[in-house]
């Protein structure tokens, strides 16, 4: 059973958070609330997200500050932000929320469609980290048992061909989500999926080192970052 991912909905204003739940209960993934700043670091504690959706205007610590927290810490810098403002102050507002490490700043009213466009693309590209780092992780226990006894010579063919497998299913559908990403033109959507493909790329490459005739050894499992 494949795991929901989670995205995390940030704004002090009760409605607007009823107004993401419905607008992106559709993605049918976990959707989590915190009502300040300080409450989604929180929440940041304990749980891992695929994508946050963050209100610039809070009381207290506002979207800018939260930002800069969640991308201070090693375990949260990597979670895509995108902003959510009503109000617009031109060209530098937006700027600095960009320079907060936002990868997307929206204007309210905004378009729910584009709105659920943009954060299911995120999730896709989470869940195919997941899945990677899964793949990852079988690779590593393979290798760890894989040292044969004295006078053996027998070689993991199965288990090769079953992560051989696992990973050409992975592969393929980042390809096809590299595809749409080219439509999109969301560079930072594009610029995660670019990083997706080169791990992926380093995982195949460790795998096809463990097939027979071309050795094995632990130091051809990509790290993962």
């Amino acid at each position: 059973m494949v795991q929901k991912a989670k995205i995390l909905l940030v704004d002090d204003r009760p409605e607007n958070l009823l107004a993401l739940e419905a607008i992106l209960s559709a993605l049918d993934q976990t959707l989590v609330r915190a009502s300040s700043g300080e409450e989604a670091l929180k929440a940041l504690l304990t749980d891992d997200f695929a994508v946050i959706l963050l209100d610039v205007q809070m009381p207290g610590m506002d979207g800018f500050e939260t930002a800069a927290h969640i991308k201070r810490r090693e375990r949260t810098r990597d979670i895509p932000i995108i902003f959510l403002t009503a109000i617009n102050h031109g060209p530098h507002h937006t700027f600095r929320g960009y320079a907060a490490g936002a990868v997307d700043y929206i204007s309210k009213p905004f378009d729910p469609w584009v709105l659920r466009a943009k954060v299911s693309v995120f999730v896709e590209l989470y869940m195919k980290n997941c899945q990677l780092r899964e793949q990852a992780s079988l690779l590593r226990l393979q290798l760890e048992g894989s040292q044969p006894d004295p006078g053996e010579s027998k070689e993991p063919a199965g288990l090769l061909a079953e992560l051989s497998a696992r990973l050409a299913a992975v592969e393929e559908q980042a390809e096809a989500l590299s595809k749409q990403l080219d439509e999109s033109a969301d560079a930072a959507a594009v610029a995660t999926a670019a990083h997706l493909e080169r791990k992926l790329t380093g995982l195949r490459r460790a795998l096809d080192a463990l097939e027979p005739g071309t050795g094995s050894g632990a130091s051809a499992v990509p790290s993962q970052s």
